[in-house]
């Protein structure tokens, strides 16, 4: 049994959301870093909404495939901390690392199974 329910991967979802939007500032992030921070915050919130758990506002994408795309996000994260831009010696290899880290770890403790229930279905 996993522990993360969908319910609160959601929360966790928002979360990074909320992490990726503010760490330029808070990390004093500039340039590429810092755009693929804030891109990641859109593209992590776009997929939040659409996915069909409880915390989505509009179910297309079934929770399991949302699992899919975190799957490979965490470790295409841990090979961006290792890029020119961010290896430097800066806070965006740290902080790319540790996000990494983290999606990865939420996608092993997270119960996919549960939350889908309307995803790819025609709205009426």
């Amino acid at each position: 049994m996993k522990p993360i329910t969908p319910s609160a991967h959601g929360y966790l979802d928002y979360v990074t959301v909320a992490v990726f939007l503010l760490a330029p500032k808070l990390l004093g992030l500039e340039g590429l870093p810092a755009l693929l921070s804030w891109t990641l915050a859109g593209v992590h919130l776009a997929l939040t909404l659409v996915t069909d758990f409880p915390l989505g506002w509009r179910p297309w994408l079934p929770f399991w495939i949302h699992g899919w795309i975190e799957r490979i996000v965490g470790p295409a994260l841990l090979l961006v901390a290792f890029l020119p831009k961010f290896s430097d010696g800066g806070s965006a290899f740290g902080f790319y690392l540790l996000m990494g880290l983290v999606i990865i770890a939420v996608g092993w403790l997270t119960d996919y199974s549960g939350g889908t229930k309307e995803a790819l279905r025609p709205s009426l």
